[in-house]
């Protein structure tokens, strides 16, 4: 059954505060979804897809818009998904589909630790890390953000705000 991803389109700016929401923080470059969206990061590193940015912006707009809205917690829900963007980019951007491993208990699933990674980048930068009840309270999504905001080699700019947002920093 193929997906129809325009179907699925919708006004970017109704995302913004959503379950499929673009954060604040990311909505000067993703709100008009030129960037993708931390709620697509999440979403291709269930499914164990590495989508580059010049695939993405092979993209329609309804096809961007359609992913953010895709559903992809079950596993039947995952690999739709899945197929769903080895399609686009297969169609879009001709380009092989590069795989990555799906972690099987990821670091934003954890709430039983704070991830040394972001303990350490909120050092690095001079704030508090979030405590455990902190942490846990997050969502999975919200967790997931602030990881991928501590990686190594990335302008993290962005952390902080998120932390901000999140209620996390001052």
């Amino acid at each position: 059954m193929a997906l129809d991803l325009a179907a699925q389109a919708h006004c970017v700016s109704c995302f913004v505060g959503e379950a499929y929401q673009i954060f604040e923080f990311e909505a000067d470059f993703a709100a008009d979804l030129r960037c993708i969206p931390m709620i697509v990061r999440l979403k291709l590193d269930r499914c164990g897809i590495k989508l580059s940015l010049r695939q993405w912006s092979r993209f329609t707009s309804a096809d961007r818009a359609g992913l953010m809205t895709m559903r992809c917690d079950t596993d039947p829900e995952t690999a739709r998904f899945r197929n769903a963007v080895v399609r686009l980019i297969n169609e879009r951007s001709g380009d092989s589909v590069k795989c990555l491993p799906v972690e099987a208990n990821p670091p934003w699933t954890r709430i039983d630790f704070v991830p040394c990674r972001i303990v350490q980048h909120a050092a690095n930068i001079g704030i508090e890390p979030p405590s455990l009840a902190a942490w846990s309270s997050l969502s999975p999504l919200q967790r997931f953000a602030l990881l991928k905001l501590t990686r190594d080699n990335h302008d993290n700019e962005n952390f902080l705000p998120a932390m901000s947002e999140f209620g996390l920093a001052t």
